[in-house]
């Protein structure tokens, strides 16, 4: 079995971990978004089953206690009302970045896309709300505006599965991500190889990667099939998340 460690966590394990607000079950992990520029994982996909059908419910990791679930339960700082009473997006549509403004007002965060750093100002989510932020009214943010762009949020759900392309063919296909749990960025992904590495899962860098094309389902990197065969001859029959 893969494992992660205390910092780096499967996200397939992740899938289908229960959602639990701070006054009851909200339902189940889903899927991640992550922001396809720099990996990043901005947003939860929580399934709400009957709770709230037909929507599609967002939490940030600003809304979690911590990532490690406990008794598999991830505990969200939030209440029903106040997810229930969140911005809605439709389910059949991407996010985009009117809609990200309007949640994070909502909420009473910094946006991330204002600043230098992985999360605005920081490497990592502010795991605490402002003193002064009111949920459910506009936030005040301050800093340089920046123009706005649309989010480049892909779901994980979706890239699992596609081919890894190196420079001389493909050689296998994404089976999961590595990510931090401190940064929410993706580290690695799991490759599943083909049978000329003998099915082996291998563990890519995703500063290997070179491109996604969302059209082909494909994975490009700047190695070579032999490269990918070095490493699964350097690992054990299933891969483990580096420390």
């Amino acid at each position: 079995m893969r494992k992660g460690t205390n910092m780096v966590h499967s996200i397939k394990q992740l899938q289908g971990t229960k959602l639990g607000a701070s006054d009851g079950v909200i339902g189940q992990l889903k899927d991640f978004y992550f922001d396809d520029r720099n990996w990043v994982v901005r947003y939860l996909v929580a399934d709400t089953g009957s709770w709230l059908p037909g929507r599609k419910v967002l939490l940030t990791p600003h809304a979690l206690d911590r990532l490690d679930p406990a008794g598999n339960l991830l505990s969200v700082r939030l209440t029903r009302k106040q997810i229930e009473d969140s911005p809605s997006i439709e389910s059949h549509k991407p996010v985009s970045r009117q809609y990200e403004e309007e949640y994070y007002r909502y909420y009473g965060w910094p946006f991330y896309w204002q600043g230098n750093a992985l999360w605005g100002m920081s490497g990592f989510p502010i795991l605490d709300l402002p003193a002064n932020a009111s949920l459910g009214e506009p936030g005040t943010f301050i800093g340089p505006q920046l123009e706005d762009a649309d989010a480049h949020l892909r779901s994980t759900r979706d890239v699992n599965g596609y081919h890894l392309q190196t420079g001389d063919g493909i050689v296998g296909h994404v089976c999961d991500f590595m990510m931090d749990a401190r940064s929410w960025v993706i580290t690695q992904l799991v490759i599943k190889t083909g049978h000329r590495l003998s099915g082996k899962e291998v563990l890519l860098p995703t500063t290997d990667v070179t491109r996604i094309s969302y059209e082909e389902s494909t994975v490009f990197v700047a190695l070579t099939g032999e490269d990918i065969e070095q490493r699964a001859a350097h690992l054990p029959g299933t891969a483990v998340a580096a420390p």
